[in-house]
C-alpha cells in the first residue's frame, strides 16, 4: 500500500529495490523498496522486531544483503536484478567504503566514549573523514555546535557526565562533523523522556536543511517522527506495509494505525 508523496528533484543518496536482508542467509527484511534523496528526511517506523535496525545495518554495510539491489551514495553495493552480479566485500570493507563516501550512522546505544569530551568527539570524527587543518576543524565544530546550542557550554565535559538528551545530541553532532551525505539515526528516543525527544527530533530536521544530507530516522514514536520527516514508511514483520508523504500519512491515521498495530 502506498500513499502518493510530493516528489523531490534532488539526486538519491539511497536506492533499495526488492532488497532482502537478514542473518546467515535467513531474511528478516523482505522486498524492501526505499529511496532517500538529498536534503530529505525519511522516517522508518515500526514496533520492536519489525526489521528496522536490520535495514540500517545492511545499508551501513555491517550486514550483507541476501538478494535484491542496493545503491548507496551512487555506488552499487549489491545488484542481482537481471545481471546476476553481486558486489562481494567483507563487512569492515563495506562499512569503511560507505563511511568514506559520506554515510554516517548514529546507533541506538549512541556509541560514545565516556572518557572523551564533547570537543574530542567532534575532533575525532572530523579527523576520520579528511585532513583538514586545525583551524578548519575548529570552524566545523563551531558550525556543528551552532545546531546544538545546548552543547556549546559543555565542550570540555566528558560524555559520560552528560545527561541522556545531551549524549544523544552529541552522538548526532559527532555524526554531522563527518559532513555526511547520508545520515542514519537509530531509535533516537530510546531511554529518553518524550519531552526530550520532542526537542531532539526537530534538530535532525534542521541538520538536514543546513547540510543537505539525506536522513533516515528509525523511530517508534510515530507522530513525533512524522512531524519532522518528509516521507515515512511503516515496517511490520520485515515488510513495508505503507509508505508515503508524512503529512498525508498523518491525516490517514486509520491506514497508519492498522499497518503499525499489525505487528501485534
Amino acid at each position: 500500500m502506498t500513499v502518493t508523496s510530493a516528489g523531490h528533484m534532488s539526486s538519491p543518496v539511497l536506492v533499495a529495490q526488492g532488497l532482502d536482508a537478514g542473518y546467515d542467509g535467513v531474511p528478516v527484511v523482505r522486498g524492501l523498496d526505499l529511496v532517500i534523496n538529498q536534503g530529505e528526511v525519511v522516517a522508518l517506523l515500526g514496533a520492536n522486531g519489525a526489521g528496522k535496525t536490520t535495514t540500517l545495518l545492511t545499508i551501513a554495510g555491517l550486514l550483507p544483503p541476501i538478494s535484491g539491489s542496493l545503491t548507496v551514495l551512487g555506488e552499487v553495493a549489491h545488484d542481482e536484478g537481471g545481471r546476476g552480479r553481486r558486489v562481494r566485500r567483507n563487512s569492515l570493507s563495506r562499512t569503511w567504503r560507505r563511511a568514506r563516501r559520506g554515510l554516517s550512522l548514529v546507533p541506538e546505544d549512541r556509541g560514545l566514549f565516556p572518557g572523551l569530551t564533547v570537543n574530542e568527539h567532534l575532533r575525532l570524527s572530523k579527523s576520520k573523514t579528511n585532513t583538514a587543518s586545525t583551524s578548519n576543524t575548529s570552524n566545523t565544530n563551531n558550525d556543528i555546535l551552532d545546531l546544538f546550542p545546548a552543547l556549546a557550554p559543555l565542550r570540555t565535559r566528558q560524555a559520560g557526565l552528560l545527561s541522556g538528551g545531551e549524549q544523544q545530541m552529541l552522538a548526532i553532532a559527532r555524526a554531522l562533523a563527518t559532513m555526511p551525505k547520508l545520515l542514519m539515526v537509530d531509535e533516537m528516543s530510546l531511554g529518553l523522556a518524550p519531552i526530550i525527544v520532542e526537542r531532539l527530533l526537530p534538530l535532525v530536521r534542521s541538520a538536514a536543511a543546513a547540510t543537505g544530507a539525506g536522513v533516515l530516522i528509525v523511530e517508534q514514536h510515530v507522530h513525533m517522527a512524522l512531524a519532522v520527516s518528509d516521507r515515512a514508511a511503516v515496517m511490520s514483520r520485515g515488510v513495508i506495509t505503507v509508505q508515503g508523504d508524512s503529512r498525508e500519512l498523518e491525516e490517514r491515521s486509520d491506514i497508519l494505525e492498522s499497518s503499525y498495530l499489525g505487528e501485534n
